[in-house]
């Protein structure tokens, strides 16, 4: 006899097929693609997507374990194998290619760095090292960096069929029953989603990116399939209730989170929640769940190709840019959306739906696996053999034999400007400036909580009786090598008291990349300005990066503290901020040079924080030195100077250039030091 699901005895209500997971999965797509391309500002897709597959391949599992008491390894391994292996290696592979001929040569071999973790599925901890910041908008992203989640995925598939089997059994032999296995999955719960809140607040990229602070989200899922028995006899008022409140929570609360959102933490709680209630309502098959709209043909069809949009969406979004050649408009990110969308049915038509329903590979595990490992291995392979490659850069004889003099005076700034169109630049100089980064002072990296001095602190004349300090933040920092050849040819000794994105202002500071208020800032500045107390310094140069956070308060605050020592105060004023990668763009553009010229008004900011700044200075008697003509003129700041590349990155200048400098600080400090 058949039942109609609404009247069918609960005990029939648990199905193998879930009509509004297939729904769940597309809407979990859709908040990655939209809030990765900028349509919405909608987190939390990837977090519906764990616990999503958490259910899924937990359900199969333990299906598994209770028909014949263990797992086929080789089946269930080459099953996943089947399904994710071909689309990734494709994906790998194509992506570098077009990043060979589109991206900056000089990133390109970082490029395939992150190909090669993701080929073997351990870019997440490759990015967590880095301490990466998945939100960063200034080209910095990789092309593979979204295969963090997919290699949390796939970590989990190689242990969880090890672990439930083995938890499975004992839980037989002790209890007869899954105590055990609720156990153990409660542990791993509550284990990792401790890490996860504790570490989004002390190191939030290894909290991000790390399997074990994620790890819940997936056994969450498990969790559900190990009660989805039970979950199937609700009450099916109830379960419709729950799957509707799901959906609206699940939404609704990736709504709430932005890029200044602690995450993960308990932040990605609201959808992870969602996404349990909907998946636990619909365990009892409600017939006015939120399966009535999850159940779709359109949603049912981009929860197919979902796989293949993941993997297209994000290497087309950071390689358009260069392939177009212009700025991203808000039209591209609907371009971008659409084409990777074309991309994924193309992928699921032509091939993840043939490997799928190969009888060979199907109906002998082994040969599924070896299909994988194979295209696996074709992905690392080629990833290793780009890193290999020559740089595809393309210089003319004159520029390729042009002297890296740098600053020859506000002349030759002039000169630059003059010549952007056909600059001369040294190719040595070019292929030195990613790495061209200053090698002299210290800088204390985020976590530095106190001032240390240590020796590599000291420069300059390092046997002097007068000391100079020189105090600020990275912006600071990429002075030293004019810093200490000054101090050699003034016999000043000079120490550096420098922390990464640490203004001496103080003021409350906000860390995207942290995730919440940089505190670390607030107690360093503190034994900062203590130490170069104790240090009894002549002159204090103060120099740090314009930020339009900046204070009054805060700026007074400061330089009070430091006129209180009775030190000269010497105000370096802030460099440009292109705000682009000027050794990619170089590289990129290496026969249109001009194209990396960035207009004054564009890169000196905020100005009126700079003048600020400068008032606040000069109030407390502090001379003014300004380093724009240093770096500008015509109204332009271009990116090569006396054949020399001005900057390493897209803000910081080059060691070379900054030790080209010295002698444009020489005659100010010469006159302040002479009393």
């Amino acid at each position: 006899m058949t039942h109609h699901r609404a009247t069918a005895p609960k005990a029939d209500r648990l199905r193998k097929y879930r009509p509004d997971l297939q729904g769940l999965r597309a809407v979990a797509i859709m908040m990655v693609v939209s809030m990765h391309v900028g349509v919405l500002d909608i987190h939390g897709g990837v977090d519906v997507s764990f616990v999503l597959s958490g259910f899924l391949i937990g359900s199969q599992l333990l299906a598994e374990i209770d028909k014949t008491g263990k797992v086929s390894l080789g089946r269930f391994w080459a099953r996943r194998m089947r399904r994710l292996a071909p689309g990734a290696a494709v994906t790998i592979i194509v992506t570098a290619v077009f990043a060979w001929i589109y991206a900056s040569p000089f990133r390109f071999r970082e490029y395939m760095s992150d190909g090669f973790s993701a080929s073997l599925s351990v870019i997440n901890w490759r990015l967590a090292e880095n301490g990466t910041d998945y939100f960063a908008n200034d080209g910095s992203q990789s092309p593979y960096q979204h295969f963090w989640s997919l290699g949390i995925e796939e970590q989990f598939y190689v242990v969880a069929p090890l672990a439930l089997v083995v938890v499975a059994w004992l839980s037989r032999i002790v209890f007869r029953n899954r105590a055990l296995v609720a156990v153990f999955l409660l542990a791993v719960v509550g284990g990792s989603l401790y890490l996860s809140v504790t570490q989004t607040a002390t190191n939030q990229p290894l909290a991000y990116f790390g399997t074990h602070t994620r790890i819940w989200e997936i056994a969450f899922g498990v969790l559900l399939a190990l009660g989805a028995p039970l979950l199937s006899r609700m009450n099916l008022g109830l379960a419709a209730f729950l799957s509707w409140a799901g959906l609206a929570v699940a939404v609704g609360t990736a709504l709430l989170i932005t890029e200044e959102t602690p995450l993960p933490g308990y932040a990605v709680g609201g959808p992870v929640l969602g996404a349990s209630m909907i998946i636990a309502g619909g365990c009892a098959a409600p017939r006015f769940g939120a399966e009535k709209l999850l159940d779709n043909p359109v949603f049912d069809f981009v929860g197919n190709v979902s796989y293949g949009w993941y993997l297209w969406h994000w290497p087309v979004l950071i390689l358009w840019p260069s392939i177009l050649e212009r700025e991203f408009t808000y039209s591209d990110r609907f371009r971008v959306a659409s084409f990777s969308f074309l991309l994924a049915v193309a992928m699921h038509y032509m091939m993840e739906r043939r490997l799928r329903e190969n009888t060979k590979l199907v109906s002998i595990p082994w040969r599924g696996i070896l299909t994988g490992v194979s295209l696996t291995a074709c992905a690392a392979v080629a990833t290793t053999l780009a890193l290999q490659a020559p740089l595809n850069l393309s210089f003319s004889t004159s520029a390729g034999s042009a002297s890296a003099a740098g600053f020859g005076g506000t002349d030759s700034v002039k000169q630059a400007v003059a010549s952007m169109n056909r600059p001369q630049i040294s190719e040595t100089s070019l292929l030195k400036a990613p790495h061209d980064r200053g090698d002299h002072g210290c800088i204390d990296q985020l976590l530095v909580t106190g001032y240390v001095l240590r020796d590599e602190c000291v420069i300059g004349d390092t046997r002097a009786t007068r000391t100079m300090v020189l105090l600020g933040d990275s912006h600071a920092y990429q002075w030293g090598n004019a810093f200490d050849a000054l101090g050699r040819e003034l016999h000043v000794k000079v120490i550096t008291v420098i922390k990464s994105g640490c203004t001496p202002e103080a003021y409350k500071i906000t860390r995207e990349d942290l995730g919440r208020e940089y505190t670390e800032c607030i107690a360093w500045r503190k034994s900062a300005l203590d130490k170069i107390g104790e240090i009894d310094p002549d002159v204090i140069v103060v120099a740090n990066r314009v930020q339009g956070t900046t204070t009054r308060e805060g700026a007074e605050k400061t330089f009070e503290t430091l006129k209180a020592t009775g030190a000269d105060l010497v105000y370096l004023t802030d460099t440009p901020y292109p705000g682009f990668s000027v050794p990619d763009c170089l590289a990129k553009h290496s026969d249109e040079l001009s194209y990396c010229n960035p207009k004054a008004e564009k890169v000196v900011d905020h100005p009126e924080f700079r003048l600020m700044e400068r008032e606040v200075a000069e109030g407390y008697g502090a001379e003014v030195i300004d380093s724009i003509p240093a770096f500008c003129a015509g109204g332009y700041c271009p990116a090569v100077i006396g054949g020399n590349v001005v900057y390493w990155d897209y803000s910081h200048m080059t060691g070379s250039y900054s030790r080209s400098l010295a002698p444009y600080l020489r005659p100010k400090f010469e006159k302040i030091l002479a009393g």
